[in-house]
């Protein structure tokens, strides 16, 4: 009976000594269980709006896809029947989990010339891939860069130039390689049932030449292969009736002005470096789509080339006016968050 006594006398000072000690822990427990309840809402709040931001940034990178085009060029110096400029985006890298978009491109340059078998001269097959990275969170105010690689080729293997030294426009080999560099800043605008976005953009194009790789030798001092490239965008999309539902309202683009340039900076042949005749490709396009267009719209502009973009018939100098037609991502919209 002593031992009973004694036995549930140590029990019970063992409780009481002990039980504070517990409570204390329990309630420490607790209060560790609801931080790291309260750090995962927030952790699960900050990656929603990350998440929500890249999203937005992947629509102003699509924004910024290259468009392809058809139709017709005036005033070059060989008459030509069609001309065509396809960059179809292979968009495989695009997803608000992670904070860049990368696209690649199989560009193909076409002229459809007017003389006898109306040939297709050695097009420019130009693949190549960009990759998007922000720089900011504000969409309304995008700050972003893109890099990009490009190989340029007419896919002929014939002399690049003629004995007298002019360039092989017939049969001549037109090889080069080249990375481009670029910011880009935009602003967004929403006034009435419109939303305007704006882009301005300045890069560097640096050919592999600067390595001695990647090009036609007999290029060397009569091609730019050092670039200063710009463009500047400015897209209008309004809201229009749903064809299904007209009590709502679905924005699609409905014009656009896309002015771009480039000034060569490196030696060719011997122009002056403020030779802007022979230095400078600048174009200014205009685009228009109808409610009932989706992807496309029509086309129309003016330009000039210092430097002709064609692969081997680099040594031509012109102005020109174009009329076509225009499709691509670039003209997917959705109003954003």
């Amino acid at each position: 009976m002593r031992m009973n006594k004694k036995f549930i006398g140590i029990i019970l000072f063992g409780f009481f000594y002990l039980f504070p000690y517990r409570a204390v822990s329990a309630k420490n427990y607790l209060i560790k269980v609801a931080d790291t309840a309260a750090t995962q809402k927030n952790d699960t709040g900050v990656t929603r709006a990350r998440r929500i931001t890249n999203r937005e940034f992947n629509a102003v990178f699509e924004q910024n896809l290259p468009l392809s085009s058809a139709g017709q060029e005036f005033f070059a110096p060989q008459k030509t029947l069609l001309v065509a400029d396809l960059s179809p985006s292979f968009v495989l890298i695009n997803t608000p989990k992670l904070p860049f978009f990368f696209v690649a491109n199989a560009r193909v340059n076409l002229r459809l010339f007017a003389s006898h078998g109306d040939p297709v001269k050695s097009p420019s097959y130009m693949p190549g891939g960009t990759l998007y990275f922000r720089t900011d969170r504000d969409y309304y105010h995008p700050q972003f860069l893109s890099l990009s690689y490009t190989h340029h080729s007419n896919g002929i293997e014939g002399p690049t130039l003629y004995p007298n030294g002019t360039p092989n426009t017939d049969s001549g080999k037109f090889t080069t390689n080249f990375y481009t560099l670029t910011y880009h800043m935009g602003k967004r605008i929403d006034i009435n049932n419109r939303i305007i976005n704006r882009y301005d953009a300045i890069g560097l194009e640096l050919h592999a030449y600067i390595v001695g790789l990647g090009y036609a030798y007999p290029l060397k001092g009569k091609y730019g292969f050092v670039r200063v490239n710009g463009q500047w965008l400015y897209n209008i999309a309004h809201a229009n009736s749903d064809p299904v539902d007209p009590e709502k309202k679905v924005y699609g683009n409905w014009q656009r002005f896309d002015f771009q340039f480039t000034y060569i900076a490196d030696k060719v042949y011997n122009y002056d470096i403020t030779d802007i005749k022979k230095r400078l490709n600048v174009s200014l396009k205009y685009y228009y789509q109808f409610p009932f267009m989706q992807n496309v719209s029509f086309l129309g502009g003016i330009g000039y080339r210092g430097q002709d973009e064609y692969n081997i018939f680099f040594r031509d100098s012109y102005a020109y006016v174009t009329v076509g037609l225009a499709a691509g991502l670039s003209f997917n919209m959705r109003p954003k968050e």
